[in-house]
């Protein structure tokens, strides 16, 4: 039998040199490793380039994604129903904001309007009709149609209820709303048989007339003539029915005002005279002058009733009067234009 003679020395030299090389390549490899991922880090650094945010607020959404295209950002939508369906789609806020300065790549957040959230009936009951019409009126549908209108004439009725008080409706509150929906309603018309006592305007000048009549609310009327020769001008001299009497709210108070005796050349006295619409109850309308320097003046604000309309002013040639009906302007003209 043979036998092997191993060289126990030149094994253990053999293995130590191979560990060694073994441990340096791995150590190579790791520092390698590690070289080209710093190196890929600061390139990704370098390659991050600074934008400014740009402002998209107010934009439609297609406008804006293009703008935040450009600088290489992207959006992150959150959607909201707002109180208006003229602003759906636009941008109500983004984060960051304008002008900030972030890394290319960055997530904007953007706030977008879905418009009005329309899809039953309301209840109207209790409220006021004119307040309704406003509101429904700026409710629109996406296409531009008015999802919610109110049939016309509407009915009226005497009732408890302040006059213009909607009493009923239909369809009921909570309808489910599917498209263009007519809206029906019973208005009140105020309480039944309602008198008042008429304050006495005689002796007053204009504007304190005017004030009176706006604090009481009656129905009234003026006409204007010369003094005569116990009157003092430019105050009223005459009212019928007379101060005091007990009548129905309605009652329409002829006021007879004398023309005053000394009227500046640049100013001018007259009569304004409008033929209003005849209204279920009384409104609230107001005459202002717009003064040739821009001043504002107030002459009248009363809770009318419709129908002819003839108040006497004293005001500088070319102001423009202007007569609005529940906050809506019906009608202006100039003074000592002719007609």
């Amino acid at each position: 039998m043979g036998f092997i003679n191993l060289d126990l020395d030149a094994i253990e030299s053999y293995v130590a040199d191979h560990l060694r090389l073994f441990i340096t390549m791995a150590a190579g490899i790791l520092v390698f490793m590690g070289i080209i991922a710093v190196t890929v880090f600061f390139i990704h650094i370098r390659g991050a380039e600074q934008t400014m945010v740009p402002n998209v607020q107010g934009q439609d959404l297609t406008s804006a994604l293009l703008d935040l295209q450009v600088k290489e950002l992207y959006p992150r939508i959150q959607l909201r129903y707002t109180q208006s369906s003229a602003d759906r789609g636009l941008i109500l806020e983004q984060s960051p904001l304008p002008g900030t300065i972030v890394r290319a790549g960055r997530r904007i957040q953007l706030v977008v309007s879905q418009g009005v959230m329309v899809n039953v009936v309301e209840n109207f009951v209790g409220r006021n009709i004119d307040e309704v019409r406003v509101e429904l009126s700026a409710i629109t549908s996406a296409q531009g149609l008015q999802l919610i209108t109110i049939r016309d004439p509407i009915m009226y009725e005497h009732s408890s209820e302040t006059a213009g008080t909607i009493l009923q409706q239909r369809p009921e509150p909570g309808t489910g709303i599917s498209g263009p929906t007519t809206l029906e309603l019973v208005v009140s018309r105020g309480a039944e048989h309602v008198t008042t006592r008429l304050p006495n305007l005689v002796g007053l000048d204009l504007s304190d007339a005017l004030e009176q009549i706006g604090r009481t609310g009656i129905d009234f009327i003026f006409n204007i003539r010369q003094a005569l020769s116990d009157e003092v001008p430019g105050t009223v001299v005459a009212q019928s029915p007379a101060a005091d009497e007990l009548v129905p709210s309605n009652t329409r108070v002829e006021i007879t005002m004398a023309q005053p005796s000394e009227v500046a050349p640049s100013d001018i006295f007259g009569l304004f005279v409008y033929d209003m619409a005849r209204n279920p109850y009384p409104l609230l309308v107001r005459l202002e002058s717009i003064q040739p320097g821009g001043e504002r003046q107030r002459l009248l604000t009363v809770q009318y009733g419709g129908g002819p309309l003839a108040v006497p002013y004293l005001q500088p040639a070319g102001s423009v009067l202007v007569l609005s009906l529940l906050n809506r302007e019906i009608h202006r003209e100039t003074v000592g234009a002719p007609r």
